[in-house]
């Protein structure tokens, strides 16, 4: 081996370093781009079957089926729109002008009087409790702040929507046309096999979205109905912050529980902690209870053997595993991102046996 030869293969490899280098840095800067792209692909995956009802039972147009389901969304979006943005600005405007000394009065007073109903000496509660210093470590101005700028946020969120709609109106529109664009990258010899992964892979995640959303849909119904009967207030607000913490599978739930428990107590500040905040607060946990219950038993087994066709035990280990690598994000898009790969490797690789094992219910 020449020095020339040597000296040509550190070049090439610098070369192949700094490529990758300036893919990343391009990538990184058009992030919000790739964000768009993806929440597009979710929102055509889940237009699609409405698409296709259109033009194969009701005889429309590729271009009016599209507008007719792009139309329904818009009506979908404005309609949420209308209904959380008057409440959220209330909140936001009233907790930015909120008195931040009285609202720790009212949560050391919370706090003292859930210790001293467990029977607790209150001279030990309140030494406790200054030992402690909770209070001083929770900085409570960061809640109107916090506020105020999700409010403000809504300008970038208005172009990020724009974006997307347009994006999802072509994908829709022309269905091959991301699929022709990884065609373009691949071997021309792959492409029938391709084709038939891309295929399976949609009718896949078109089936699991629409049932999230209905598992969504069925926990924000129940979570309403319980706090309106208990006269907790936004409840309709805090239902669906409730319901879509549950997109992060396992931690969601937990998360929209602490969430309940600690607006529900909240909500009823300065009434009799045994006679008003404990029973309610109980009450809401119970109808909690009864949500996840039916979630876990009716909603989650429904998506994941109808539409993924994986074994629950099979996707608690891909989410477990998800989450240790790449966190909370990586939890949220497990399921649709393995769906993918099961479908690829049953494709490409159903000479291996365990491909077939894990890939058995996909021609189901």
């Amino acid at each position: 081996m020449t020095s020339k030869t040597i000296a040509n293969g550190i070049l090439k490899a610098v070369a192949a370093l700094v490529g990758i280098i300036i893919l990343l840095w391009f990538l990184y800067k058009i992030q919000s781009v790739i964000v768009y792209l993806v929440i597009a692909s979710v929102v055509s995956l889940l237009g699609r079957p409405l698409v296709i009802f259109l033009k194969r039972k009701l005889k429309f147009r590729d271009t009016l089926a599209v507008v007719v389901t792009m139309f329904l969304f818009l009506l979908i979006i404005f309609g949420i729109i209308s209904l959380f943005i008057p409440l959220i600005l209330e909140q936001g405007q009233n907790l930015s002008l909120l008195d931040i000394d009285l609202l720790q009065q009212n949560v050391e007073n919370l706090y003292k009087e859930t210790i001293s109903h467990f029977g607790l000496d209150k001279d030990q509660v309140e030494q406790s409790f200054k030992n402690s210093k909770l209070m001083s470590k929770i900085n409570f101005e960061a809640i109107p702040e916090f506020l105020n700028a999700v409010v403000s946020g809504f300008g970038s969120f208005s172009i990020g929507l724009f974006s997307v709609l347009f994006i999802s109106f072509f994908f829709l529109k022309d269905s091959k046309l991301f699929t022709n664009s990884i065609l373009a990258l691949a071997p021309s010899s792959q492409d029938n096999r391709l084709k038939k992964s891309f295929s399976k892979i949609k009718d896949l995640l078109s089936r699991y979205f629409g049932g999230l959303l209905l598992q969504l849909l069925i926990l924000f119904v129940i979570y309403t109905i319980v706090l309106l009967i208990f006269g907790i207030e936004n409840a309709v607000i805090i239902a669906t912050l409730c319901a879509l913490l549950n997109i992060i599978p396992y931690v969601g739930p937990i998360i929209s529980g602490f969430l309940l428990i600690l607006l529900s107590m909240s909500s009823n500040l300065g009434q009799s902690f045994s006679d008003v905040i404990l029973p309610k607060t109980i009450y809401v946990m119970i109808g909690f209870v009864i949500a996840q219950l039916i979630d876990n038993f009716f909603s989650q087994p429904f998506i994941f053997s109808k539409s993924v066709k994986s074994h629950p035990l099979e996707i608690f280990l891909i989410i477990i595993i998800a989450g240790l690598l790449f966190g909370i994000v990586g939890m949220i898009v497990a399921i649709p991102a393995y769906t993918a790969l099961k479908v690829i490797a049953k494709e490409f690789l159903s000479e291996y046996r365990i491909v077939n094992k894990l890939t058995k219910g996909l021609d189901d």
